[in-house]
């Protein structure tokens, strides 16, 4: 799917990417064996679908220019055994390009079980001045049947071998997992039409002194991929998660071919997370 320019500026730092060949250089460091598929850490799922956890990020292009916001939530999905949703909305709210080309998307995520695996995904786009749609995925894990709707028309029904995520339940599903530096592990993601096996690599470890949060001690995250996902992108992503049982995603980095886009973290609540402070997203009149 190929949508308006901007809506690239404002995700392609986000969850996953894909990676050139170039890639491979920067993960050379990562130790050359077989990887296994990721398993979420039970005892990680406490603070990780707490189903209060609030993340607020400024998105900003090479420069320090603020082109938007992304904000994230994973709720806890009342009356549904073991579900929550992920929702996430990205927007250029609070910066000066909001003006010229606005735009507010929406995604929700649905994951239930005790993998956290999706079985609908709905999105709202609001871009520009007249661009609207709304997009459905239904995902039957048992049966591998992935049914697409657009603007309530059913546009296609995909097959896939094995159970999956989507991009939104990968990034917070493979941060619950056992990150070995070094070493790497697969996600399966639905992506591009098709079941993609995502390998994501622990890269190294950073202290970042000063945080939203404090200072804190990162693990420095890499997923290396093949697809373009909802967003079309360019460049290589990484992703700074706090090395303890919180793991709250600091700093996201993304190449792309002019320059590069950042998102920091501004805001930040998890009741269940109890090493860090939380900090009340900022207000603006």
């Amino acid at each position: 799917m190929t949508l308006l320019p901007m809506s690239v500026i404002l995700i392609v730092f986000g969850f996953w990417t894909v990676v050139p060949s170039r890639a491979g250089d920067a993960a050379a460091s990562v130790e050359h064996k077989t990887p296994h598929y990721g398993i979420i850490d039970p005892t990680l799922l406490a603070t990780g679908y707490s189903g209060k956890e609030s993340l607020v990020y400024d998105v900003s292009w090479t420069g320090g220019i603020k082109i938007g916001e992304l904000h994230l939530q994973i709720n806890a999905l009342p009356g549904v055994a073991d579900g929550f949703e992920i929702r996430a909305t990205v927007t250029t709210k609070n910066a000066a390009i909001d003006l010229i080309y606005p735009i507010k998307d929406v995604h929700i995520t649905r994951v239930q079980g005790p993998k956290k695996l999706p079985y609908h995904y709905e999105i709202w786009q609001k871009e520009g001045r007249n661009y609207r749609a709304h997009r459905v995925i239904e995902f039957n894990q048992e049966t591998g049947e992935i049914k697409y709707t657009k603007n309530d028309k059913l546009e296609d029904v995909f097959k896939v071998n094995g159970e999956t995520n989507n991009e939104f339940s990968s990034f917070f599903n493979s941060r619950l997992m056992d990150f070995p530096i070094g070493g790497g592990f697969i996600v399966p993601t639905f992506a591009d039409e098709k079941r993609v096996e995502v390998l994501v690599n622990a890269i190294a470890t950073k202290k970042f002194d000063e945080t939203v949060i404090g200072p804190v001690n990162t693990v420095e995250i890499m997923p290396i991929m093949t697809f373009e996902g909802l967003y079309d992108k360019k460049g290589d992503t990484v992703i700074w998660y706090t090395n303890d049982e919180c793991r709250v995603p600091v700093m996201i980095n993304s190449k792309i071919i002019i320059g590069s886009l950042t998102a920091e973290l501004t805001a930040y609540e998890n009741p269940a997370c109890t090493r860090y402070p939380s900090v009340a997203e900022k207000k603006t009149e």
